[in-house]
């Protein structure tokens, strides 16, 4: 598997994006749907992380919006036929480190309450429930967390 900083409009990519909101969408209301376009991941702030594999197919992908106090994860999503292999930890795990190179702090993310595997796999890779952050609203359907890299 290959992990790498790539550009987010790409047909396989954007597909992995699709994807990822086809799973969430229908677990949560509409104004409780905080995912970022493609658009908002191409921007110069926001290192956008592919895995691939062996044959070059994108299989999951994350990123982290690098703001002034902390890093936000956003848009982390593995295939389903991929997970159980390390994947998901693999692209945070290169997110996290590339994102302290540049001097990110602190890592922050939303999630949503009906994803108890990424519940599941964030508190496993240290990260803690923290109230809302940023431009986000209190909200029943989200959890909030965050890390501070060692």
């Amino acid at each position: 598997m290959n992990i790498a900083l790539e550009h987010p409009d790409q047909p396989d990519v954007i597909q992995l994006v699709e994807a990822l909101d086809a799973y969430q969408k229908p677990l949560y209301p509409p104004e409780c749907h905080y995912g970022i376009d493609i658009a908002a991941l191409s921007a110069a702030h926001v290192l956008f992380a592919v895995a691939r594999d062996q044959r070059g197919t994108a299989v999951g992908c994350g990123a982290i919006v690098l703001e002034s106090a902390y890093g936000e994860l956003k848009r982390m999503f593995v295939r389903p036929e991929h997970r159980g292999q390390g994947v998901a930890a693999k692209v945070l795990a290169f997110l996290e480190n590339t994102a302290v190179a540049r001097g990110c702090k602190k890592f922050a993310l939303e999630t949503g309450i009906s994803q108890p595997e990424a519940l599941a796999f964030y508190a496993r890779a240290g990260y803690v429930e923290r109230g809302p952050f940023g431009n986000y609203p209190a909200d029943p359907f989200s959890v909030f967390m965050e890390k501070t890299p060692a």
